[in-house]
């Protein structure tokens, strides 16, 4: 299947693909660190009271001249969307450390200058006029009420941070596009909670059997799909989302997304060591994108790896690195009218 879908076909595939889940955590964990990756204590840092957490990014260092280079990329893709008459928004996730410190390993902490990241990019994004919005402050707001944001043996976000990311996505869009192309009556239906009871993907795939044992398994909330809903719906979409997998239909983002806007949303994804780079030009080379293009596009980034740029050898898959010029002509070529 095309991972360039509308979430309502993607949703079935998604809950059937375990085994493919499990290979794209694998994949976002071990491209993420490339060539860093030499041994299981860099992918995976063994925290406090079982709790696991991804290797990549720095937690003591910012990259300014990586973010700042990201920004005006990122700049860059915005005006040539909007001269077409699509707009750019961005969805920058929150690392999970953010709101786990106190798990982390012994002697491991954000520094100062690691703590205030996130907003550093948020600021870049307000000089540089990107939409965007604070989702740290959305998920803290969702961990202040007792739930979990991050699971706890895996790198993945929970079912109730995906629903409060989707619900203040939804109000990102109607703020810059209040009326949305298409019918009403046309999202996704949400179906009924149902749990997995397994291990994460951090636990399943870089511990061994004892210390699998040591850890435990943990709750995995997911929806079922709706009875009787169609999953297959050819009705354009006006929202596209393009990202990894965090947004990917499993961990329910997409499905929320479409349910409070109301309309179809689609969808391309792809585990995170191919790049935030790499995917939108997927999107925007595509013949999907050529046919029909969505009034609102959402690029989901990662922020341990937003200084990274499409060259950044050891942290993209070879298929995906190219030099910034690169990635700029093709960008430009693919928004020719």
């Amino acid at each position: 299947m095309n991972s360039m879908t509308d979430a309502k076909r993607t949703f079935a595939a998604g809950l059937r693909a375990r085994t493919a889940r499990t290979l794209a955590g694998c994949a976002m964990v071990l491209g993420a660190l490339g060539a860093q990756a030499q041994d299981v204590s860099s992918i995976v840092l063994k925290g406090k009271d079982g709790w696991l957490f991804p290797g990549w990014g720095s937690l003591t260092q910012v990259d300014r001249s990586g973010l700042d280079e990201s920004t005006r990329l990122i700049a860059e893709a915005k005006n040539l969307l909007a001269a077409r008459g699509v707009r750019l928004q961005v969805l920058l996730l929150p690392d999970k450390a953010r709101f786990y410190g106190d798990r982390l390993p012994e002697g491991k902490a954000m520094s100062a200058e690691v703590q205030g990241r996130y907003a550093l990019i948020l600021d870049a994004f307000k000089r540089a006029g990107i939409t965007s919005f604070d989702d740290e402050a959305v998920l803290r707001a969702v961990h202040a009420s007792g739930k979990e944001v991050f699971y706890r043996t895996d790198q993945h976000w929970t079912q109730a941070a995906a629903d409060a990311t989707a619900d203040a996505t939804a109000a990102m869009i109607a703020s810059e596009v209040p009326q949305l192309a298409g019918k009403p009556g046309t999202g996704m239906a949400l179906g009924d909670m149902t749990n997995e009871r397994r291990y994460g993907d951090l636990a399943e795939l870089f511990l061994t059997p004892e210390e699998r044992k040591q850890t435990g398994r943990e709750v995995f909330a997911v929806r079922r799909q709706t009875q009787g809903q169609s999953l297959i719906d050819d009705a354009p979409s006006p929202v596209h989302i393009t990202g990894h997998s965090m947004v990917q239909p499993y961990f329910g983002f997409p499905q929320k997304l479409s349910q409070r806007i109301d309309r179809p949303v689609s969808l391309n994804w792809k585990p995170g060591n191919v790049g935030q780079w790499a995917m939108l030009l997927e999107y925007l080379e595509s013949p999907a994108f050529k046919a029909h293009r969505p009034q609102v596009l959402i690029w989901q980034m990662f922020e341990p790896t937003y200084t990274y740029g499409p060259q950044a050898a050891g942290q993209w898959d070879n298929a995906s690195l190219m030099p910034a010029a690169t990635w700029l002509e093709r960008l430009r070529a693919a928004l020719k009218d």
